[in-house]
């Protein structure tokens, strides 16, 4: 792998369900595996550096390994909750994995959601959790290197396994390391993210606001002689002209119910319903939001460009994002290639090496991406 200046590296998003507008029941197709095969496919012939596993009915681990003889360059980023596996077994898993693919997993560190991880039968308070995955995976990580005494933590205790030829013996060959991506927003996801993290994520916000966040995020690794690299995630229309992308951007939008756009818009008002909600209780004065809120009570949504937040930055049909509360996972880059890429150079500009894309349908939307946008981009791969 380069670390070229300017160099970035696009990953897509690997999941099901699939569609023109998925987030819609009239929008989303059935899909089975040979529909993710297809799409496995392609994201790796077309050069993707790799794909996010989207987290839902199927598990990302064994969506990995079912996909490896279908591939044979692309990364597999699943998450991973710590404790749902012993961290020795995930050690063996990962090895196992490595060994076979020749070197191209990866693990996105989630730590969840408190109802989340509840329902896993994993029960830490917030800031425990993090406690908790600090030690998960130092034991994971010792594992894996073939370390074998044991290993007696607050949370965690591993016997000594024994040196032989037994499934957690050391491994016989020097292991591969995962390199671990992940997020962590609260003090405490921060100051876990810099002890553990080689790739630190956040939902998209604007290039300033997001550079800023990644260089503060940046500083605290540093003071503990660590280096991270930064990556985000974009919902992507791209088409030769701004008028199509804009107007593609447009239908997705009316092909959104009223209902469904409530229910997306809920996830960033901070508690309160839509009647409730007051941006100047939050500090914002944007008349763009008033205009959101007043279509949405109104039962209407919003005008398609009253949801640009930054040249070419849109919060397509969530409404909402990062000019309200908080960044969101629903952001888009729309825009022709040339101005998609100017966007993505900023970025990079900004810190952003690793950029987790999608467009729907997805294999599609693949395609076109790597024909339109991938000769204007310098790409690790």
């Amino acid at each position: 792998m380069t670390d070229r200046d300017g160099a970035v590296r696009l990953l897509w998003y690997l999941t099901s369900p699939d569609g023109p507008t998925p987030w819609e029941p009239a929008g989303r197709w059935p899909t089975d595996f040979g529909h993710l095969r297809e799409l496995a496919r392609a994201i790796d012939s077309l050069g993707y550096y790799g794909a996010l596993l989207g987290t839902g009915r199927d598990d990302g681990l064994t969506v990995a390994a079912a996909l490896l003889a279908e591939t044979g360059r692309m990364r597999f980023l699943p998450a991973v909750y710590p404790g749902l596996h012993s961290p020795a077994k995930l050690a063996q898993i990962a090895d196992t994995v490595q060994r076979f693919s020749g070197g191209r997993l990866l693990f996105n560190v989630v730590n969840g959601q408190d109802a989340t991880l509840a329902g896993y039968g994993v029960h830490h308070p917030h800031d425990e959790r993090y406690a908790f995955s600090a030690e998960y995976w130092d034991a994971y990580r010792r594992v894996h290197r073939g370390e074998h005494q044991e290993i007696r933590g607050t949370h965690l205790h591993l016997a000594e396994r024994p040196d032989d030829e037994g499934p957690l013996s050391p491994w016989p060959n020097d292991p591969v390391p995962v390199p671990l991506w992940g997020a962590g927003t609260s003090p405490a996801g921060v100051a876990h993210s810099v002890g553990l993290l080689d790739t630190y994520l956040s939902f998209a916000d604007t290039p300033e606001r997001l550079g800023a966040k990644f260089a503060r995020v940046g500083a605290q690794a540093e003071a503990l002689g660590r280096r991270l690299e930064f990556g985000t995630r974009f919902q992507l229309i791209v088409r030769p002209t701004e008028e199509e992308a804009w107007a593609h951007a447009e239908e997705l939008l009316h092909r959104t119910s009223h209902a469904t756009a409530v229910e997306l818009a809920g996830w960033n008002l901070r508690g309160r319903t839509l009647e409730g909600f007051r941006p100047e209780e939050f500090g914002i004065e944007d008349p763009r939001v008033e205009r959101r809120l007043a279509a949405l009570r109104a039962g209407r949504l919003p005008e398609v460009r009253d949801l640009e937040v930054h040249p070419n930055v849109w919060t397509g049909p969530s409404l909402f994002g990062f000019d309200v509360v908080s960044p969101a996972s629903g952001t888009y880059l729309v825009g022709s290639a040339e101005n998609v890429a100017a966007r993505i150079r900023e970025y990079r500009a900004h810190g952003v090496r690793n950029f987790i894309l999608s467009g729907f349908p997805l294999i599609e939307e693949a395609h076109r991406t790597a024909e339109l946008l991938f000769p204007l981009l310098d790409l690790d791969h």
